[in-house]
């Protein structure tokens, strides 16, 4: 079974788990791979904004339910969750809206959100918003890139296999160096 195979068969259902907790590497290998024609770019989108907006509304839900119990659990989330608290009193919507895009918050921000007095429909309503942006941006990325290195090696299509591989492992490698200089921290 070839890489692209798998690909094709797998794709959709990688990218939305992989979008349910974090997703930023795998959309963007996403929207590569749509580039490359294996996958649809709109397709990708709305399964990465999906998946993103499920996760975050899980952990939303685990937030608004337990409540501080939650984040007390996790005492590397601290610092982060003052920060959400201190930036949710000035910019609600916005941090709603953001939240995806800021580095160390994906998980921890919906679930201090939660926790605060931000209604449900409010943070559907915002995240909705969020998930879509980010999907279109970072999957646009994906598959901008794509295109640069098409343009940048005219004979695309000889190594293409070996060039999909290449970005999984970069990306992946990128992903396990990221966790750990952040578990260091």
């Amino acid at each position: 079974m070839s890489l692209t195979h798998l690909l094709a068969q797998y794709g959709y259902l990688a990218l939305f788990i992989g979008c349910v907790l974090e997703g930023e590497t795998i959309l963007i290998l996403a929207g590569f791979a749509a580039h490359q024609g294996y996958l649809s770019l709109p397709a990708v989108l709305v399964t990465a904004a999906s998946g993103g907006m499920l996760g975050d509304l899980l952990f939303f839900t685990l937030g608004h339910r337990y409540g501080a119990a939650v984040i007390e659990r996790f005492p590397s989330w601290q610092d982060r969750a003052q920060q959400v608290r201190l930036l949710l009193l000035r910019y609600h919507a916005g941090v709603i809206i953001g939240i995806r895009f800021m580095y160390g918050l994906r998980i921890v921000g919906p679930v201090v959100i939660g926790a605060s007095e931000v209604p449900p429909w409010r943070f559907v309503l915002f995240n909705l918003i969020g998930a879509v942006l980010w999907a279109s941006l970072i999957g646009g990325a994906g598959y901008l890139f794509g295109h640069a290195l098409q343009w940048l090696l005219t004979d695309l299509k000889h190594s293409e296999e070996a060039v999909l591989l290449f970005v999984i492992v970069a990306a992946v490698l990128l992903t396990l160096a990221r966790r750990w200089r952040s578990h260091r921290h």
